[in-house]
């Protein structure tokens, strides 16, 4: 009897040092291209302090790793590390049918090269090869094996799980069981094939490019998908509610047979702790790069950010295009390094990306005098006026200009029609159904009400701004924040939606995002703030939840008014009152 998932996970337990110097954080799967390569694997999160430093670390684990993959019969696959302020990422290639197991063979690694940093005595090194080994035969599949080397030599992506292997994409697409695999001779070759697939990462965007980006397929009259933070959704049918920027939310969506053109939502945290879930997608972009969820797996500057977020590179087909913000400086640090075609998108003409591509015959897509033009190498076309676009709000969010630009780069990049691209661009609105939680547009007693779910200083700075210069009598704000940010960042966050220029503000509590605060202390630090820009007393009050600060606003709403309101959480019930009230 093969031994389950969880009996496979708890087979082994594999000690290290006790000592604060060198702390072994995480070891987990690596199941796609990811911060450090494109192969499947381990990785293993350490940090260091003290009297070690990371170059030893990395040494010792370049000799400790390549002996134990050896030892086990791994001859063929590699070992890397990488340094960072406080400790180091270290990785082992494996074999697909042995992703459980190479965590075992890592932690085995990471036991000696402890031990031997620390001049401390290890266990029996036979033993603990043997043990691997072991688990290594119970968790072999060669029939997997076999059908992802096919699968590669064919060019046709290969999607696993624990539990479902798939090869191709929805229409062109089959799946089985993982243990019930057909010989990769009897696989109906000729059938399968793989779709217009694009990844959308960045710090903000992401999910307003991918709703975008599907309703111009839609317009082509294509089954298009999407994955975001939000839901899986194929044409009107939602299959599944809840954060899918993963691979498990793209592996859904990729598998079902309807499913004609897609658009993937690729978070931060989905490229750090599996990677991406595909190696044969025909777009993908970055919006930006910005300062957001930093100190985890390692990444704790923007720069090594930028790193994680072009992953998304590694998952391009040979003749993929990467579709990139030409306004953003890491952006483009680490899109002049790409080994891919590239097409930049910029809100000024005279970008240097976009000269360069122009010039040069590449690909580009900028804004002059409010037209929208794209390059494809030879000639140069007028798309469509940004104002013409109603996310723009007739061309004052700048923001989202940019967002229609990429999504028509995307669009390029898969094939779509010019008339696809107007259709799609000028028909997606900023409303509920459309985009939820991105600049959602009300009218309420007469005034303008903004939704958004904004929750970084750039993204919430880049909303104020815009609705800043929105004609009104007066302008209300209503915002909280969520308790794992420091008092800085939760200061940093305000002073962002400060830029909004508000008239009255109202402060909300959001009890399910305590995250180890008391209720009130982060309402503290943001009315601190408030005052300190120079706004007087008189003009805050609380609230103890969204719905209850809008319910506040709405009281005083007159005609000709605006309003934002920056919601993290009950954004259904805020929508429910908006909608009561128009």
């Amino acid at each position: 009897m093969v031994m389950t998932v969880d009996e496979l996970e708890t087979a082994l337990s594999i000690s290290a040092p006790d000592d604060a110097r060198l702390v072994l954080d995480d070891c987990r799967r690596l199941t796609g291209p990811g911060l450090l390569w494109k192969t499947y694997g381990a990785i293993a999160d350490v940090f260091v302090s003290g009297d070690i430093t990371t170059g030893s670390v990395a040494d010792i684990w370049a000799e400790e790793a390549r002996r134990t993959v050896d030892d086990v019969g791994w001859q063929a696959e590699r070992c890397i590390s990488r340094q960072f302020e406080n400790g180091l990422n270290l990785a082992i290639s494996g074999p697909i049918d042995q992703l459980y197991s190479a965590i075992f063979v890592a932690q085995v690694a990471w036991h000696y090269t402890a031990h031997r940093l620390l001049g401390t005595t290890p266990d029996d090194r036979e033993k603990m090869i043997a043990d691997v080994r072991a688990v290594m035969r119970e968790e072999a599949n060669p029939e997997l094996l076999a059908l992802q080397q096919e699968a590669d030599k064919r060019a046709i992506d290969f999607l696993s799980d624990d539990d479902h292997v798939s090869l191709g994409h929805g229409t062109g697409s089959e799946t089985w069981p993982v243990r019930a695999l057909p010989a990769f001779y009897e696989i109906p070759w000729d059938n399968l094939h793989n779709l217009p697939v694009a990844l959308i990462t960045g710090t903000n965007g992401k999910s307003t490019s991918v709703r975008l980006s599907a309703a111009i397929g839609e317009a082509e009259g294509i089954v298009s998908g999407t994955t975001s933070t939000d839901y899986v959704k194929i044409g009107d049918d939602i299959l599944d509610y809840g954060d899918y920027s993963g691979p498990g939310g793209a592996r859904m969506l990729l598998r079902d047979k309807r499913l004609q053109l897609a658009f993937l939502e690729v978070a931060r945290g989905g490229i750090l702790r599996r990677g991406l879930p595909l190696r044969q997608a025909q777009a993908a972009m970055v919006t930006n790069i910005a300062a957001d969820h930093l100190g985890q797996y390692g990444v704790n500057t923007v720069e090594a950010l930028a790193d994680a977020k072009f992953a998304v590179a590694r998952t391009l087909a040979t003749d993929g295009v990467l579709v990139l913000n030409a306004d953003d400086p890491l952006v483009v640090n680490n899109g002049r390094k790409a080994d891919r075609k590239v097409c930049w998108f910029s809100l000024d003409p005279e970008n240097p990306e976009v000269v360069a591509a122009r010039t040069s015959g590449g690909l580009c897509c900028w804004l002059d005098d409010g037209m929208i033009h794209y390059f494809d190498g030879l000639t140069a076309t007028p798309v469509l006026a940004a104002a013409d676009a109603p996310i723009t709000m007739g061309g004052l969010a700048r923001f989202n200009i940019r967002n229609v630009m990429g999504a028509l780069c995307l669009a390029k990049a898969l094939g779509l029609s010019d008339q696809a691209i107007i259709g799609g661009l000028t028909n997606f609105e900023s409303k509920p159904e459309d985009n939820p939680g991105r600049c959602n547009e009300f009218a309420a007693k007469g005034a303008r009400v903004f939704v958004d779910f904004a929750h970084n200083p750039h993204s919430v700075e880049a909303v104020s701004e815009a609705l800043a210069h929105v004609p009104s009598k007066r302008k209300f704000l209503l915002l909280g924040h969520a308790g794992d940010r420091s008092d800085q960042d939760i200061t940093d966050l305000t002073n962002s939606a400060l830029a909004f220029e508000p008239d009255a503000v109202v402060i909300v509590e959001l009890e399910e995002y305590l995250r180890g605060r008391e209720l009130g202390d982060v309402s503290d630090v943001i009315e601190k703030t408030c005052l300190n820009s120079g706004l007087s007393p008189g003009v805050l009050r609380r609230a103890d939840s969204p719905p209850a600060g809008t319910a506040l606003i709405l009281q005083d709403l007159q005609p000709d008014d605006l309003a934002l309101l920056l919601v993290l959480d009950e954004r259904d019930a805020v929508f429910d009152l908006l909608k009561a009230a128009e």
